[in-house]
């Protein structure tokens, strides 16, 4: 049997906070809301193409940690360092990859990599 990662979710406090930060500070795009009458959870998508959900829940921060890929990590870096919650700086890595990390509003960490 072959598997593939398809979808990851984070749980939030507040979503409309949540939706207006991750739209806000990382450009992401809300492509659906669930239930249509009072949502709970938001479906993005980011330029790249890739999809990620938040989901508002008792239970946050969500554990562990998210890395998104991108094509210019220090441009990121600059846009991003001054206005939000940084856990660690730009640095290289020993395995060849530059990387910074931040928190979202309820605490989730989202790591952003350049290969």
């Amino acid at each position: 049997m072959k598997t593939k990662l398809a979808h990851v979710r984070a749980n939030v406090k507040d979503l409309d906070e949540a939706i207006d930060w991750y739209k806000s500070t990382l450009g992401f795009k809300v492509v659906a809301t669930w239930p249509p009458e009072k949502p709970n959870y938001a479906h993005f998508e980011a330029d790249n193409g890739a999809t990620f959900a938040i989901m508002e829940h008792e239970n946050y921060p969500s554990l562990g940690r998210l890395n998104f890929n991108t094509n210019n990590v220090e441009q990121l870096w600059i846009e991003l360092k001054d206005n939000v919650n940084v856990i660690e700086e730009l640095f290289s890595t020993p395995y060849g990859t530059r990387k910074f990390t931040i928190t979202d509003l309820d605490g989730n960490e989202l790591g952003f990599v350049q290969d």
